[in-house]
């Protein structure tokens, strides 16, 4: 199987490539799979914590003239570099050039429905890659219910798509020390609600500070809003009256530890493919807001306290719920973890490709 992960030299990698990484990480494990990773030009590897589990052959064009020869001119082909292959994954929404059975992930269609939430450039590109997939793909993996079901809409046969959820790794054990750490590094306050996410439009950071602040104007303690995550794409406001903290990207460890020591994880994103920072709080024993009527509901499965994204009072609401409710939160949430794991997801990916092949 060759397996393209070209979004791991992404200036923002983000969730596409920690969900490609961890499903071929469960791949690698099986002696029944040859896993083979693909990607355009590079002079030097992907920064930690995207770095393939193995090595990737590289083909001859860089980004993005890359991904503009294989959506326009179906070239190089995948197979010029990695010798034969019974299928090509594409697992970052950018159709490869093949001339084997196509299997392409797409977590979300945002750039269908709020275009002006990325860059001109990046909204094409994404337009493009789709019409594409929708003629050369063999099967289209969806990571949620809602994804799959954006696609029927724009016209997607739904024999040609196949829901493979994400999951998360729920076993790792995170020590009081670890969090004392992170506490300590970034100057953390005993109580803080956490944002995880890249930092662009659709996130919702402008209404989740206004939130924020109401509530910090009620608090007899600190309660700052901190956010972790890189810098991606877009104007992003925050309010000025809202006590806010950004502390850029954290390694996975560092992460761990942040859900660890929050109070509340505040995720009313407009609008996902999954929401993987959902299932990762929960794992850690954090509790969850997260926005109702989007694929974060699903991946929360009920153990989350749902909000309109839309309506900062409503976001303001579901923060104070889950402040006073954190005890029964945290119990529902780790089930929840528990049920979504990345062998599941891999396994899931595996019948895609023997489907496909057969």
């Amino acid at each position: 199987m060759a397996y393209a992960v070209e979004q791991c030299w992404h200036d923002t990698p983000g969730g596409t490539a920690v969900a490609a990484l961890a499903v071929a990480d469960e791949l690698l494990r099986r002696d029944d799979v040859d896993l083979r990773f693909v990607a355009g030009k590079h002079p030097v590897p992907p920064r930690p914590p995207y770095v393939p589990g193995g090595p990737v052959a590289m083909l001859p064009l860089a980004r993005p003239w890359l991904y503009e020869a294989w959506t326009r001119l179906n070239w190089p082909k995948v197979e010029s570099v990695t010798g034969a292959v019974d299928v090509v994954h594409a697992t970052g929404l950018i159709p490869a050039a093949t001339a084997s059975p196509l299997v392409v992930t797409l977590h979300d269609v945002a750039f269908v429905h709020s275009p002006e939430k990325f860059t001109k450039h990046g909204a094409r590109v994404m337009q493009r890659s789709l019409a594409v997939m929708r003629r050369r793909a063999a099967k289209i993996v969806c990571s949620s219910q809602a994804t799959f079901d954006d696609l029927v809409d724009l016209g997607v046969a739904a024999d040609r798509l196949r829901l493979v959820p994400l999951g998360v790794d729920a076993n790792v054990v995170i020590d009081d020390d670890a969090v004392a750490r992170v506490r300590q590094a970034l100057d953390l306050p005993e109580r803080f609600v956490l944002f995880v996410g890249t930092i662009e439009p659709r996130k919702n950071l402008r209404r989740l500070s206004e939130a924020m602040a109401a509530i910090q104007r009620t608090c007899d303690d600190a309660l700052p809003l901190v956010v972790c995550g890189a810098d991606g794409w877009g104007d992003v406001e925050v309010s000025t009256d809202a006590d806010v903290r950004f502390v850029g990207f954290r390694t996975d460890d560092e992460l761990h530890a942040l859900y660890a020591a929050a109070t509340v994880f505040a995720y009313p994103s407009e609008r996902e493919g999954f929401g993987l920072p959902v299932l990762e709080a929960m794992a850690r024993g954090c509790p969850v807001v997260t926005s109702r009527g989007t694929s974060t509901e699903e991946v929360a499965g009920g153990a989350a306290v749902l909000v309109d994204p839309f309506d900062v009072e409503s976001i303001e609401a579901g923060i104070a719920t889950a402040l006073d409710d954190s005890e029964a939160m945290v119990e529902r949430g780790r089930r929840r973890a528990a049920e979504m794991t990345w062998g599941v997801a891999a396994e899931r990916t595996l019948a895609v490709y023997r489907e496909v092949a057969s």
